[in-house]
Formats: C-alpha cells, structure tokens, sequence
C-alpha cells in the first residue's frame, strides 16, 4: 500500500484571498510569453521563429538549474473557488492560440514578405506553442467536470487534428497505463520513433474501440450520434475549412504541418512519462493497480511552471481530475525521478543511445527497488503478457 506524498514542505490552510490573487497564480502564466514571440516571428521573418523552441525548450530548462526542486506540497483539499487565476490561464488559450494559428496564416499567405522557408519556420514555432502549451491546457481541461472547460479541451485538440486523445487519454491510458493495452506506456528499450510510429496507428484505432465498445455495452451503434468522434470530425473540419477560407491550400498545409509537429511533442512527452514503467503482472490478465511509481515524477521548478505541473505526473495517475495548481510531489521512496524537466527529457529522448544510456539504469533500479520478486521482465519489455481482463 503506497502512502501519502512526503514531501519538503507541506502547506496545509491555504489562504484563500491570497489565492485568489493574480500574483500566487503568476508564475503559470509565463506561456504568455510565447504569444507575442510569434507576433515577432510573422512580422519579422528570418530566424526570428527560433524564439519560440528557444524559450519553451531551452530558457526553462535553464531556469530549472538555478531555482532547482519545488517540494512544496498544497492541501489536495483546497476549493476550486480558490483557484480562480490558475483556471484562467488555461480558460483563455483557446482564444489565444486561435489568434496565433490563424493570424500566423493569414500573414504567411496574405502578408506577401515571407519566404518559404521562414513560412515553415513560422509554424514551426507555432507547433512548439500548440503543442507544448495547447495539448498541454487541453489535457488539464478535459480531465474537468465543466462543460465548457471540456469543450475547450475538445477545442484545443481539434486545433492540432488530434481530437481522438480525449477518447485514448480517458477510456484508455488512465485505465490501463503501464499495461499492455495502453499505446503510449512506452516499453522498456523501445526507441522513440519506433513508439512514435507505433502510437499513430495504434492510438486513433484503441480509441475508436473504447468509445463503439462503450456504445455497444448500451445497445447503441457505433454510428449513434452520442459517439464523441462526430464531434471529433466535426471540429478538426471547422479548423481545416478555417485555415482553407485564410490561407487557400497553403493554409491547409501550414496548419496540418503546425498540428504535426505539436502531436510530435506530445508523444514526445508520452514517451517520457511511463519510459519502462510496468504495472506487475498478477495472473489471468490481472494487474495491480495504479500507484505513484508506476508515472516519472520532476519537481523541477521553471518547467512545472510552464507544463502547469504536468511533471507530477505520478499524482495525476492517482487523482485524474485534482486540478493542476493542488498536485502532489513524491519522494524517491514513492516514486520514480527524472534528473531532467520535460524539455531537457524529450530532447535526449530524440537519440535513442542517449536516452538509453541515461534512463535504462534508472528502469533498472526501480525494478530492483519495487519489484524485487520479479525474475523474467521479458514479457514486460516486450509487451507480450496478457491483455487486461475488461479492457476496452
């Protein structure tokens, strides 16, 4: 039985008016800083796109090692009402990354003063933003009860086609996470392109089969109208005719390569996450359940920041929809740790010796510390045990 975070520091009562606050919530707003960085990218051309990757990726990384770990640890049990200008930030991206997609459209085609390669440059930068920030806010927002933060959710993902996540992240990956009936546990050994290739086939066909089989359990078709993936087409529709009405088939061409490359660092950051991590095996396709060690914990600060804690990713899998701002950090003893925040891991993660080198001894340890009964992890690497019993 895994027990309560420990952590450095525990802050228990917090103060409501306080939080209430913009500057309690203010360090989680930095994203904004990506905006107008691509307002300089479409306006000015040149390498000036390079902003982008260079202060999502690289700025906080290196803010990371100078404000080091953040153990701080809020009551879990704080009200929502408290979180006024935590939920904002994330309420206001869709707007905000809208504006950004679609003015960067209209300047790329309509503006007549860039080049071809400082279009592709743009959106790339852009597909930095979409996908280290949008995916991101849209991954906090479908795990809430709102309706409307969850159609934001669905709007987010529609932005960059990747609409069939919220089915596969829901149904799928917090069920059965570190299992093999989960796409994107990434196994022990497997390099990232061969993961990232794997997860875009597999992933849209296991969530087609959660929600038509969720369907069928009611007596519904798969074609039934309460099957999300209308509304899936439907909204990645609106985008593509969107970028078509802007920007003509150049348009179409700068959002899809925009939409890939934010998916590109998603997966990225899927691959990072559960890297060799397995749930033990009980017998008869059974497995034991969930548990902090089971997800790579970073408490790094900067990052945390950035990716709305998404790093304290071991809480996550424990409590899906605790809003990101009361998140828990664990300890080794509870836990796995990255030396690294996300962008620094996925950057290593994009040379698969390099990775391996850094992280195989690491799998190797948790194994040793966690399951020490385990003598064959052959199946486990390989991902040939039994699928689990009532898996979608």
């Amino acid at each position: 039985m895994w027990r309560r975070p420990k952590s450095q520091r525990n802050i228990r009562g917090m103060n409501m008016n306080a939080s209430r606050r913009l500057p309690h919530a203010a360090p989680f707003w930095i994203s904004l800083v990506m905006l107008p960085l691509v307002a300089i990218a479409a306006t000015f051309g040149g390498w000036w796109f390079l902003l982008l990757p260079l202060y999502a990726w690289y700025v906080t990384t290196l803010l990371d090692a100078v404000l080091g770990l953040n153990g701080d640890n809020p009551d879990p049990d704080s009200d929502t009402a408290q979180l006024f200008w935590h939920r904002a930030i994330t309420i206001i991206w869709f707007p905000s990354q809208v504006l950004a997609i679609f003015g960067g459209i209209w300047a790329a085609t309509q503006g007549g003063h860039l080049s071809g390669w400082e279009r592709i440059g743009l959106f790339f930068g852009i597909g930095v933003l979409s996908g280290t920030i949008g995916i991101v806010y849209a991954h906090e927002l479908l795990h809430q009860k709102t309706p409307i933060e969850r159609w934001l959710g669905d709007l987010l993902l529609a932005s960059v086609l990747y609409s069939h996540f919220r089915t596969e992240h829901l149904l799928v990956h917090h069920s059965w996470v570190a299992t093999p009936r989960d796409a994107v546990s990434a196994r022990y050994n497997e390099g990232f392109y061969r993961f990232f290739l794997r997860v875009l086939i597999d992933s849209p066909i296991s969530a087609w089969r959660a929600e038509t089989g969720r369907l069928t359990r009611a007596r519904r078709s798969p074609w039934d109208r309460r099957n999300p993936f209308w509304r899936y087409g439907m909204l990645q529709a609106a985008m593509i005719a969107l970028a078509f009405a802007i920007g003509g088939w150049a348009g179409v061409w700068l959002f899809a390569f925009q939409a890939f490359i934010a998916i590109w660092q998603l997966e990225l950051t899927n691959y990072v996450e559960h890297y060799g991590l397995t749930r033990q095996h009980l017998g008869d396709g059974r497995y034991e359940h969930i548990k902090p060690r089971h997800s790579w914990n970073a408490s790094h600060t900067a990052t945390n920041w950035l990716l709305i804690n998404l790093q304290r990713h071991s809480d996550h899998h424990y409590k899906p929809d605790r809003r990101f701002p009361l998140l828990q950090t664990y300890d080794r003893d509870q836990a796995p740790q990255l030396p690294l925040g996300y962008p620094a891991m996925t950057f290593v993660a994009m040379v698969p010796p390099w990775w391996r080198r850094r992280m195989n001894p690491r799998v190797r340890a948790w194994r040793r510390q966690f399951y020490p009964e385990v003598q064959d992890w052959g199946p486990y690497n390989t991902g040939d045990l039994p699928m689990p019993r009532n898996a979608l």
